[in-house]
């Protein structure tokens, strides 16, 4: 059997306090499974993600609820709007439109992405 006193660090308290905060879905990178690194300490995930800046290319996409084009549309996006990747799995990028906090967050087709330098 493990030594609980082991594994734990020394002098840390890891204890909850006071109420949780009501998260914005449509605002906030988080999702079940990851979220922003800059909401590390504030929400809990299994994995904090670097985002991956990117640019929408081509005529311009669409935000969606979720990675199928036949998902609610959240947003158009014009060419060149900066799109920050979270996730990319098969043909979507899941992420949050804009270089700063506040953006939609939802589903891109990859294919409508650029990486920035």
């Amino acid at each position: 059997m493990t030594d609980i006193a082991a594994i734990t660090t020394p002098g840390v308290s890891f204890g909850l306090a006071g109420p949780s905060e009501k998260l914005d879905p449509a605002h906030l990178p988080v999702r079940g499974d990851l979220a922003h690194i800059r909401l590390a300490g504030k929400v809990f995930v299994p994995h904090y993600v670097v985002p991956m800046p990117h640019r929408v290319n081509g005529a311009g996409t669409q935000v969606f609820s979720a990675a199928r084009t036949d998902a609610e549309v959240l947003a158009d996006l014009p060419t060149g709007t900066p799109f920050q990747v979270l996730d990319l799995a098969g043909s979507w990028a899941w992420g949050q439109v804009g270089t700063d906090e506040g953006g939609v967050v939802g589903y891109v087709p990859a294919a409508a992405l650029h990486a920035e330098p």
